[in-house]
């Protein structure tokens, strides 16, 4: 791994899946609150606390990153199902990582949201349509992508946080 921020490479913008595509990553971003779960199994306080890597985020935010993330992503799909092509608003993802609950919320909290969160995503996912994939968004820093474009960069999003984790454990040792 030659850049720690990411572990799994770069996302690769798309704009369209072909169905067997598409299914892989629907069952990427079905998997990803178990895999992520037992990335930070059994970790102490402390190594909730350590930096992923040498200016990053800790693992304690990025867990609360993760649902924040995915909750805005779903909003997403759900805007680009009910209106045409809807302008959709960023957020501040550094900030929202340094506000007060992060440092005090269980991570327990967020990994359940999370599990939620993806059961309730993958439930729309799998009953969309081909043709509701094609519908677009219009994002401020990613232009007009499809929601087949965002369903990939968000199957790679929870595992490029995994592997956040993963590799920081494989590298101090923790297991």
């Amino acid at each position: 791994m030659s850049d720690p921020r990411y572990p799994i490479g770069r996302f690769t913008k798309v704009s369209s899946l072909t169905a067997e595509q598409r299914a892989v990553c629907i069952d990427q971003v079905a998997a990803a609150p178990g895999h992520f779960r037992r990335a930070v199994s059994g970790l102490t306080p402390a190594q909730l606390d350590t930096p992923y890597r040498d200016g990053g985020w800790t693992v304690r935010q990025v867990v609360h990153h993760l649902p924040d993330s995915h909750m805005n992503a779903y909003v997403r799909f759900k805007l680009g199902l009910t209106e045409d092509a809807p302008a959709i608003k960023t957020y501040e993802e550094k900030d929202w990582a340094k506000t007060p609950e992060v440092a005090t919320t269980p991570v327990e909290v967020s990994l359940a949201l999370l599990d939620a969160l993806h059961a309730r995503w993958v439930t729309l996912l799998r009953t969309m349509t081909p043709q509701q994939f094609t519908r677009t968004i219009k994002h401020p820093d990613w232009g007009t992508p499809s929601l087949d474009g965002i369903l990939a960069q968000y199957a790679w999003h929870g595992r490029h946080h995994t592997a956040h984790v993963t590799a920081l454990r494989e590298r101090l040792g923790w297991r």
